[in-house]
C-alpha cells in the first residue's frame, strides 16, 4: 500500500512543479514545452532505472547513481545559469512565492517515517528526511503567503527557511548513501538502511526535489535584498 500510495504522490508532485514552472517561465510556449519534455524525459529515466533496480547499490551498481540523479541537475543547471545571461534572467524571473510555495509538497516527507514504521527504512535517515521535509513545507505555506502579499519581503526569513531546506535536502542524500547496504559510502549499519530508497516506487522524493531545486540557484534567494 505504501508503494502504490508513494508512487501516486510522487509522480504527482512531479507532474505540479513541471506544471508550475512551465506555465510561469518567460518565452514562447514551444520554448516552455521543450523544457518540460527535457525534464519530463529526466524523470522517466530516473524511474526506468528505479524500476530496473539500477539505484540499489550492489556489487555490479557500485556507483551511486542516486546522487547522480540528484547532482545533475543542480550541475547542469547552475552551469547554464553562470555562463548564459538569458538563463540566469529566466530563473530570475521565476516569481519568489512560487517557488517557495511549491516546496509545500515536501510535507509528503511523512511517507518517510511511515516506511520506517513499517521496518521498511531505519537508522538516521528516514527520520532526518522525513521530519526536515515536514517542517519545510508546512513553513513553505505561510511563508509563501507573507511574500505575496507583503510590500517589504521577508528576506531575514526567506534566507533562514532556504538554509534550513538546502541543508535537509544535502543531509538526507548523504545519511541515504551512507546508509545503504552495499553501498561504497556506507558507513551507518542500521538494519535495511535506506535500501528501499533505491527502488522504483520509493525513490520518488529525490527526484521530485531535484527538479524543483534544478530551477531555482541561490541568487534567486537575494532577489529581495
Amino acid at each position: 500500500m505504501l508503494d502504490l500510495v508513494g508512487s501516486t504522490v510522487g509522480m504527482m508532485a512531479v507532474a505540479i512543479n513541471l506544471v508550475a514552472i512551465a506555465n510561469i517561465l518567460p518565452g514562447s510556449l514551444a520554448r516552455r514545452l521543450s523544457l518540460a519534455a527535457i525534464a519530463g524525459a529526466w524523470v522517466g529515466l530516473a524511474t526506468g532505472l528505479g524500476a530496473a533496480g539500477a539505484l540499489v547499490f550492489s556489487p555490479n551498481h557500485p556507483v551511486p547513481l542516486v546522487g547522480v540523479l540528484f547532482a545533475a541537475p543542480l550541475l547542469i543547471v547552475g552551469t547554464l545559469a553562470f555562463k548564459y545571461p538569458s538563463v540566469r534572467s529566466t530563473l530570475m524571473a521565476i516569481p519568489m512565492p512560487l517557488l517557495i510555495g511549491l516546496n509545500a509538497l515536501r510535507v509528503l516527507g511523512v511517507l518517510f517515517l511511515l516506511l520506517a514504521a513499517a521496518g521498511r527504512l531505519s537508522g538516521p535517515f528516514p527520520y532526518s528526511a522525513g521530519l526536515g521535509d515536514i517542517i519545510t513545507g508546512a513553513v513553505a505555506i505561510p511563508l509563501a503567503l507573507s511574500l505575496a502579499r507583503s510590500r517589504k519581503p521577508p528576506v531575514a526569513a526567506v534566507m533562514r527557511w532556504n538554509i534550513f531546506g538546502t541543508l535537509d535536502l544535502f543531509a538526507a542524500v548523504a545519511l541515504g548513501l551512507t546508509s545503504a547496504g552495499g553501498s561504497p559510502l556506507q558507513l551507518i549499519h542500521a538494519g535495511v538502511g535506506s535500501e528501499s530508497t533505491g527502488r522504483g516506487r520509493t525513490g520518488w522524493r529525490h527526484r521530485a526535489d531535484s527538479i524543483h531545486r534544478s530551477y531555482s540557484s541561490p541568487g534567486r534567494y537575494a532577489a529581495y535584498r
